[in-house]
């Protein structure tokens, strides 16, 4: 019995609030999906806002990286262009000194098979002419 009463206070206090404001609650289920048809609008407007910014901001942090990576990948770039050309050079002068040395052992190596073949066609020579050995 006591929900009972309870209930018929609630539905009384109720009703009592409804005759002040009998507008609110004489409002129409046409009227209720108007308004509900405005508030799934303005949600959505809302949601096309925040999704256009989260879009922007995704778009500038991909732009942000590209641009990292980009100037990172052109400087090892040109860290690595200027680290062969240096390499290069000193392949260059090593290779080019290396030449210079083995021209100078040939050239004095043929300097000195000539002077013992010259010897040795000299002494050739004596022996042809009967000349004996300086020994």
């Amino acid at each position: 019995m006591k929900k009972i009463e309870m209930a018929r206070i609630l539905l009384a206090a109720g009703l009592g609030l409804g005759l002040g404001c009998g507008v609110a609650l004489g409002q129409s289920a046409g009227q209720d999906m108007k308004d509900a048809g405005h508030d799934t609008k303005a949600a959505a407007v809302d949601t096309g806002h925040a999704t256009d910014q989260t879009t922007r901001k995704v778009v500038d942090k991909s732009s942000q990286g590209t641009k990292k990576v980009y100037r990172k990948s052109a400087h090892r770039t040109t860290v690595a262009s200027k680290d062969t050309a240096h390499r290069t050079t000193v392949v260059a002068k090593d290779t080019s000194h290396g030449t210079t040395v083995a021209a100078k052992d040939t050239a004095h190596g043929t300097k000195v098979a000539a002077k013992d073949t010259a010897h040795g066609t000299e002494k050739v020579g004596d022996k042809i002419a009967g000349k004996p050995d300086p020994r």
